[in-house]
């Protein structure tokens, strides 16, 4: 075989360079990214693919090759983290320092939702903290769709009047000026 068959072969060779790429990373996203490298590795250096040398042997030792240098530059970033001192911790503002505005802004929905009637406040539970679709809520209720988005539009509603800020001097519905 010669360089120029390499990208006619390639894709025939492609279900086993990924097998041994599972094995050496025992991850499939990263085996995945291995074949891609080494391919692109092995088209762009096809040239180096002596005539007599099995392409199958070659491209595995691309893979290898690649991984290696894949283990070697994970480990350099590791050890390039810092290390802290103490006293350098103390000079830092710590991010998960509980913010007492926001810790209040979230008590403040809790207690909205908590105040909304029981079919209201499950199915904002359901659909918009435990993120099921609206199908999913109906069935979990056993209830029609149009009654999930009923239920949720109003507490939407309630919640918002909840939090809804009036311009100064503006009136209310209703209201004379």
């Amino acid at each position: 075989m010669n360089d120029d068959d390499l990208p006619t072969v390639l894709p025939t060779l492609l279900p086993r360079l990924w097998r041994f790429a599972l094995r050496l990373t025992q991850n499939q996203h990263d085996a995945e990214d291995l074949v891609q490298r080494a391919c692109v590795r092995a088209l762009e250096r096809r040239s180096q693919l002596q005539p007599g040398t099995s392409t199958l042997s070659w491209l595995f030792s691309i893979v290898h090759s690649t991984w290696m240098n894949e283990l070697r530059a994970r480990s350099i970033r590791n050890r390039g983290s810092m290390d802290w001192q103490d006293e350098e911790i103390e000079s830092f503002a710590d991010p998960s320092a509980r913010n007492p505005e926001l810790d209040l802004l979230h008590r403040q929905v809790i207690d909205a939702v908590e105040a909304l009637p029981e079919a209201q406040r499950v199915v904002m539970v359901l659909v918009a903290i435990e993120g099921l679709s609206y199908r999913e809520a109906a069935d979990v209720l056993d209830v029609p769709i149009g009654t999930i988005m009923s239920r949720l539009s109003r507490a939407r509603l309630t919640i918002g009047q909840r939090f809804s800020v009036q311009a100064p001097g503006a009136g209310r519905k209703g209201e004379s000026l």
